[in-house]
């Protein structure tokens, strides 16, 4: 991943509730992603203090291909989109704590530190690990639900109560998995910058400004958060395979646990795109009772993914937004620009 090498301008973005700018993150390893329309910045903390920042044009498949006003194929094909670039971050983010890590251990060992800038992963490395990375999950969350109560339940030839359960099951997956892991350190931190990273895009929606002690204020449970999305896409399921199982039912007569894999992997692109436009929805319409309804299963999610950030974690989450919106300059966060601020330090 290259840093942007042209000149910076200065601008002015101001967040319109009636035209709203399509601001998002994700929280990455000691640091947040930051994406705002053309462009994406990520900022991470070094164990020296330091922040740095990592931020390129980008355009999404949506825009390239002009689907943004096809509904549920927006949203199927933005999440694959979304998914290679959160991987991209944050491998860039992982080659950051390891040049530290490297860094401390050739200091360690009284050597000169080889290397000063993480490398780039190519685009086929890319692709295979989003490729391992879908093919994990959907073998976690929609096979295993699908073998389980096929297995355990006498509920193969009904739609709904099938679908009812292996959705029960597939949701618990999701709930144990989050808790388990949220007990990790490493984790911890991770979900203390994802708070920071709902709480920077509170303040800019709010037309705050993008310094850490107005971003404290705000709450670190955002309606249009990923692990919402995630949650959506369970329920939409539910409702999406029974009506498919249905179908099927009535045309093949009866259904087996092989048909339904056959039949259910294909269609989840569908479900993602159904559920993206269920939570677009949803979160316009937050602030109505029926709204709060609708986005509370998400939001009580984001108790276990979100952690309260410190001030250091929202500065970083801030940096993030501000390059992303062109309102500071990224180079002055590059490797080589905090190389040669810290030596200048160092020589006085």
């Amino acid at each position: 991943m290259k840093s942007e090498k042209s000149s910076w301008v200065p601008t002015n973005p101001k967040y319109d509730p009636n035209q709203p700018m399509q601001i998002g993150g994700q929280a990455v390893i000691e640091g947040v992603m930051m994406r705002a329309p053309g462009m994406v910045a990520t900022a991470v903390r070094r164990s020296n203090g330091a922040i740095v920042v990592n931020r390129h044009s980008f355009r999404s498949l949506n825009e390239r291909f002009g689907l943004q006003k096809l509904p549920i194929v927006r949203g199927a094909v933005g999440l694959i989109d979304m998914m290679y670039l959160g991987i991209k971050t944050l491998n860039w983010s992982a080659e950051v704590a390891m040049l530290d890590a490297q860094a401390e251990e050739a200091k360690k060992n009284g050597k000169p530190n080889a290397g000063n800038k993480p490398k780039s992963q190519s685009r086929l490395a890319l692709i295979m690990t989003l490729v391992f990375a879908l093919t994990l999950g959907i073998g976690i969350f929609f096979v295993t639900p699908l073998f389980v109560t096929s297995r355990l339940f006498e509920l193969e030839q009904t739609a709904l109560e099938f679908n009812l359960v292996a959705g029960a099951i597939r949701i618990l997956i999701l709930i144990g998995y989050l808790a388990a892991i949220s007990f990790m350190r490493d984790i911890k931190r991770l979900f203390q910058y994802h708070g920071a990273e709902h709480k920077a895009v509170f303040t800019f929606e709010l037309n705050g400004e993008l310094i850490p002690s107005v971003a404290q204020r705000h709450t670190r449970f955002h309606p249009r958060c990923g692990t919402s999305f995630l949650l959506i896409v369970m329920f939409v399921a539910i409702i999406s395979f029974a009506v498919l199982d249905s179908f099927l039912i009535r045309w093949f007569g009866e259904m087996t646990l092989l048909l339904r894999l056959v039949t259910h992997l294909p269609f989840i692109p569908v479900v993602g795109g159904i559920a993206y436009e269920f939570i677009k929805f949803s979160a316009k319409h937050s602030t109505t009772w029926w709204g709060r309804i609708i986005v509370a299963p998400g939001l009580w999610l984001q108790k276990i993914t979100t952690k309260e950030p410190d001030e250091s974690q929202l500065d970083v989450a801030l940096v993030a937004l501000r390059c992303a919106l062109g309102l500071e300059d990224a180079r002055h966060y590059s490797f080589g620009e905090v190389a040669a601020v810290q030596t200048a330090l160092s020589s006085r």
